[in-house]
């Protein structure tokens, strides 16, 4: 099987339905853990997504009552399908998961 990319042209009343790859969530944990484990920045593409992981930085968030800023991993496009990992409460700590599929029809 070929995996390509396409852009879809959005115009009003058309929602065109298109069949994409959907990573296994174990897979990007793992992979997002190897990152974490390195603690370096790292942007690129992975099972076909954009994705991006910074580490944890001792710099305060604007507007936060947090104490440091937290690292963090995100694969995907918010809409369609995106996962996001955040080490909320410290890098050794397990991470927060959020996961938008409401772009996949069910």
């Amino acid at each position: 099987m070929l995996t390509v990319k396409a852009k879809i042209p959005a115009h009003a009343g058309y929602e065109p339905t298109l069949p994409l790859s959907v990573p296994d969530l174990k897979e990007v944990k793992a992979f997002a853990n190897h990152l974490h484990s390195l603690g370096a920045y790292w942007q690129g593409e992975i099972f076909d997504w954009h994705a991006e992981y910074s580490p944890e930085s001792d710099k305060k968030p604007e507007d936060s009552k947090m104490t440091f800023t937290p690292a963090d991993f995100w694969i995907g496009e918010s809409g369609i399908w995106f996962f996001s990992l955040m080490w909320e409460y410290g890098k050794d700590k397990d991470p927060v998961e959020f996961l938008d599929d409401r772009g996949i029809v069910k």
